[in-house]
């Protein structure tokens, strides 16, 4: 619980308000999972915005694990030396300190965009491109949330992109696959955190 700097009991009080809105479901023995069917995605419903965008975020996410994985195993067999020029640009640019959330958030998009051109498959990098605006948004919005976790996040993403960069360099595509997996799966985890963390904070307030 030191992640939030709360008691387990506000903890529990915050899941208790995702449960009652139907956004996340219990199962004994085996923890907390997310549902489908929050009410804050029925229509004419409103609820806590990080709520109700909370489904849209997870869809995403799912989707670019399948697309973004294979993306980037094919572009570690396939990627030319300006290919991965383009790639480890787009990275370093991520290590700068950027002025706000969204020239981040483009770059980071920049940086996912490149590692689907070296893949040369149009139809992964169209994919992407349909959902760029969607991910800034999405990563816009994780930026300007995380509260007390982000400088920690913010650390992990950029190790995780660079074992993605590393792979597509050693043309290692089972290690570019796995790392973009768990890069994904690890942004999952933190979309859902912050979740948790703002449903704490709005208890703090009550």
């Amino acid at each position: 619980m030191g992640q939030f700097g709360v008691s387990r009991t506000v903890v529990r009080d915050a899941l208790s308000r995702m449960k009652a809105g139907g956004w996340i479901k219990s199962r004994q023995g085996s923890g907390s999972f997310v549902s489908g069917t929050g009410h804050g995605n029925a229509p004419g419903t409103q609820g806590p915005r990080h709520l109700v965008g909370l489904q849209f975020a997870l869809d995403i996410l799912e989707l670019r694990v399948g697309l973004e994985s294979e993306a980037a195993a094919l572009a570690a067999q396939r990627r030319s030396a300006s290919d991965l020029n383009h790639i480890r640009n787009a990275h370093d640019v991520l290590q700068t300190d950027l002025p706000d959330e969204n020239v981040r958030a483009l770059a980071y998009l920049d940086f996912h965009l490149r590692i689907a051109q070296g893949a040369h498959s149009p139809q992964y990098l169209s994919a992407l491109e349909a959902m760029s605006a969607a991910m800034v948004s999405l990563s816009v919005f994780q930026r300007m949330h995380a509260m007390n976790a982000r400088v920690t996040w913010e650390l992990q993403e950029m190790s995780e992109h660079g074992e993605i960069l590393l792979s597509i360099d050693r043309r290692d595509s089972e290690g570019a696959r796995a790392a973009m997996r768990l890069h994904l799966a690890n942004s999952r985890v933190r979309r859902l955190a912050i979740s948790l963390e703002t449903t704490v904070a709005d208890l703090r307030r009550d």
